[in-house]
């Protein structure tokens, strides 16, 4: 587990989820090279996916920004040595309005 060695970052999950996504990396990071973020992510996120419905997102690697909206309880963000992991469940927001002189014909369409 990497409890010890992971550097925590933000995160609103619950114990569960967190130790759930620590024990994901180490074993991602045991099946693939630190060279091989892509694979990383794409092995946790499935996980996610699988153990906790769809929507997640996993971005790996060494240097990234991020601003993302994600679900309460749904975020994790952390480094093992170099790498850093950022781990969420995206939210969906309400839709922008209308802004083409449409927005009338969405209500007599409804």
């Amino acid at each position: 587990m990497l409890e010890g060695k992971a550097v925590m970052g933000e995160t609103d999950m619950k114990q569960t989820m967190k130790e759930d996504a620590l024990s994901l990396a180490s074993k991602a990071l045991d099946c693939f090279d630190v060279t091989e973020p892509t694979q990383i992510a794409r092995f946790i996120k499935k996980e996610f996916d699988s153990s906790y419905g769809s929507g997640w997102q996993c971005i790996v690697g060494t240097h990234f920004g991020s601003f993302v909206t994600h679900c309460s309880g749904c975020f994790i963000h952390f480094s093992v040595g170099n790498l850093t992991i950022l781990l969420f469940r995206g939210s969906v927001g309400e839709p922008a309005p209308r802004t083409d002189g449409l927005a009338n014909l969405d209500s007599i369409v409804k």
